[in-house]
């Protein structure tokens, strides 16, 4: 079963500034709660990002595109710990009226069907707190 998850929320702080973070693909050992290790490997289209879960687990991304013009950063991971067949993530971010950034984060996931909205919750629950962190870490830049 293919699900498509969006996670968009406004964050108090300048546009430029989220997707300079985002952008550097690193940093979501800081961000997401449930991550323990973020490393990266290689810089751009094709760069690798490995990390490590909390409670066991491993997960590796793969940087399919950073277009800075539009904001947008996709990989995606073929290794997880979800119960999942495919799995594509899209970050964006657009500029709000007052300079801020709103950051609209898609995942595109395929699972069986019965396992498609308990893994939808936990992305859902997942990228928040991770957006949540991120502002967190940059307001405190």
């Amino acid at each position: 079963m293919f699900t498509k998850q969006p996670i968009t929320k406004k964050l108090n702080v300048p546009a430029d500034m989220v997707w300079g973070a985002i952008r550097k693909i690193g940093r979501l050992d800081v961000w997401f709660p449930f991550i323990e290790m973020c490393r990266v490997e290689g810089d751009g289209k094709g760069a690798l990002r490995y990390m490590t879960v909390a409670g066991g687990g491993e997960i590796k991304d793969t940087i399919e595109e950073i277009d800075d013009i539009n904001m947008r950063l996709t990989y995606l991971r073929p290794i997880s710990p979800f119960p999942v067949t495919y799995y594509k993530g899209t970050v964006e971010v657009f500029k709000s009226y007052d300079g801020f950034g709103v950051v609209v984060w898609t995942i595109d996931f395929e699972s069986q069907p019965e396992d498609a909205a308990s893994v939808a919750e936990l992305v859902r629950g997942a990228i928040s707190a991770g957006i949540d962190g991120m502002e967190k870490d940059l307001q405190s830049a």
